[in-house]
C-alpha cells in the first residue's frame, strides 16, 4: 500500500500490515500509545473485523480494510460527521477508479456505501477520551468479494464489472479523505449538502429500527447535525439519531381478473 503523494506531502502517515485484528483496533492502540496522526492502518485481511454494533465485517482477501486515526478532530458531539466525510471520499475514490458505476452510486444513512442499491463499502467510526479525542474512521470496500449473508444486501466492485485494485483504490482514497476533511474544518454545511446531493434517498420510503421499536416514514433531510428526519404517515416528523435503515418494500399491485 501506498499513500498518494499529496496525502504525504500533507503529514499524513501510513502503517500497511499483512494481517490484523482489526485496523480500527490496531489505530486506537497507537493512539494510547501517543500516535497522533494523521495515520492509516491498512491491512491484507482482517482477524476480527468488526461493523457497526458489534456486527462482524467479513474480511477476506482482495477487499480494501484501512482505518484512519485522527486526534482532536473535532469536538466529541461532531466527530459522527466524520461518516459522512468519509462517505464523501470513498465515493471519491470509486468514482476515480470505476468512473462507469458514478450513477449507480448511492448512500445508505449514516455510513454505507451503495451499489445499484446493495452495500459495497461501509464505515466505522470509534472515539476514546475527550482530552484529547481519539478517533478511528474505519473504512471498508469490497472490491472482489461481498458476504452471501447479510441483514442488507452487498455487492462488491468486481461484481459490477469494474477491476479495482485495493492498492490504487487507497491510493486515491488518502488523498480524497485530506480534501474532504479540509472541507469539512470550513464547515459541515457543505459535507451535508454533498453527502443530500448523491444519497438519493430524498422522499424515500424507510424503515428505521431503534432497538426493539421500528419507525416507518419518508426521507425529508438532513439536519445540521447529520441526524436523519424522518416524516411519519401522522405528518409529523422524528428526528433520529442512531438508527438501522432499511428500504420499505413496495406493495404488491393487485392481479386483475
Amino acid at each position: 500500500m501506498e499513500l498518494a503523494p499529496g496525502a504525504a506531502a500533507a503529514g499524513v502517515g501510513l502503517i500497511a500490515c499483512e494481517t490484523v485484528g482489526s485496523t480500527n483496533a490496531e489505530a486506537l492502540s497507537y493512539a494510547r500509545a501517543g500516535e497522533h496522526g494523521p495515520l492509516w492502518i491498512t491491512a491484507r485481511a482482517q482477524s476480527a473485523g468488526r461493523g457497526r454494533r458489534g456486527r462482524t465485517w467479513v474480511s477476506e482477501h482482495g477487499n480494501l480494510f484501512a482505518t484512519l486515526l485522527l486526534t482532536d478532530p473535532a469536538p466529541p458531539e461532531h466527530a459522527a460527521q466524520l461518516a459522512f466525510v468519509a462517505a464523501l471520499a470513498v465515493h471519491d475514490a470509486i468514482v476515480a477508479q470505476a468512473p462507469g458505476l458514478a450513477a449507480r452510486l448511492t448512500f445508505k444513512w449514516p455510513n454505507d456505501i451503495l451499489l445499484g442499491g446493495a452495500k459495497v463499502s461501509g464505515i466505522l467510526i470509534e472515539s476514546e477520551g475527550t482530552r484529547p479525542l481519539m478517533v478511528a474512521i474505519g473504512i471498508g470496500i469490497n472490491c472482489l468479494h461481498h458476504p452471501a449473508t447479510t441483514d442488507y444486501p452487498a455487492t462488491d466492485l468486481a461484481a459490477a464489472g469494474a477491476a479495482v485494485t485495493v492498492e490504487d483504490l487507497f491510493k486515491i482514497l488518502s488523498i480524497a479523505m485530506v480534501h474532504r476533511l479540509r472541507e469539512w474544518a470550513a464547515g459541515f454545511a457543505s459535507i451535508r449538502t454533498a453527502w443530500l446531493r448523491l444519497a438519493g434517498a430524498a422522499g424515500s420510503e424507510l424503515r428505521v429500527r431503534l432497538g426493539a421499536r421500528d419507525l416507518s416514514g419518508r426521507f425529508e433531510t438532513l439536519d445540521e447535525a447529520g441526524r436523519l428526519r424522518l416524516r411519519l404517515a401522522d405528518g409529523t416528523v422524528e428526528t433520529i439519531v442512531a438508527g438501522e435503515i432499511y428500504p420499505v418494500e413496495p406493495a404488491a399491485t393487485p392481479v386483475g381478473r
